[in-house]
């Protein structure tokens, strides 16, 4: 009824003006994917996977305040764009400087640098940063399977050899193995000695 008078007593508008705003304040999981280069220009994929909440009312204003809007909600996707230049800045740090073989050994070093930049990055928006995981692998699927053969224990040479017969035995090639031993493929049977020919084949004619 009040509301009826406030109504009829400004024209039929009402006169407060408001908005709902609702934020999620559980923890949500973000995922940055991107390219980085080693010390020898190879390229190198990384995927970043990292889980955020909003702490307070405060933290949520901040949210409000300095992330701007591109439509009704902010949602993670957005989240993870403005993000994005933080985590490739600080992986590239490490990875631009580091061989491709020693990245793996390095990879505690690539996940502290990254989880300073986003932390003190998100932290202006509002946004507190938890659990964090780096995940850094070749671009090439042919390095990739190199390395896991390297990983097994095989030298790099042998590494090839067998990643070379594991592809021709996909192509049913029956010298596959002697690809992976490293010995050559004879068509027919071995050569068991030498046999003198006799007057009967006229060989001495």
């Amino acid at each position: 009824m009040i509301g009826s008078v406030v109504q009829g007593f400004f024209g039929g508008s009402s006169p407060w003006v408001y908005e709902v705003i609702y934020i999620n304040r559980s923890k949500l999981l973000v995922r940055n994917e991107g390219i980085a280069t080693s010390a020898e220009m190879a390229e190198m994929s990384y995927v970043v996977d990292y889980y955020i909440h909003i702490d307070s009312k405060q933290e949520a204003l901040d949210l409000i305040t300095h992330m701007p809007f591109a439509g009704a909600v902010i949602d993670t996707k957005e989240i993870a764009d403005y993000a994005g230049p933080a985590i490739e800045q600080a992986i590239n740090q490490i990875i631009q400087v580091t061989k491709m073989e020693h990245i793996n050994e390095r990879i505690s070093d690539v996940r502290e640098a990254v989880k300073l930049h986003l932390t003190d990055f998100l932290k202006v928006y509002g946004i507190m940063l938890n659990d964090l995981k780096v995940l850094i692998m070749p671009r090439d699927e042919r390095m990739r399977e190199l390395i896991s053969l390297q990983a097994i224990g095989l030298s790099p040479i042998e590494a090839v050899r067998y990643y070379l017969a594991l592809r021709m035995a996909d192509k049913g090639l029956v010298s596959a193995p002697n690809a992976a031993a490293g010995v050559p493929f004879n068509i027919g049977g071995q050569p068991t000695g030498f046999y003198p020919l006799g007057d009967e084949v006229g060989a001495t004619r």
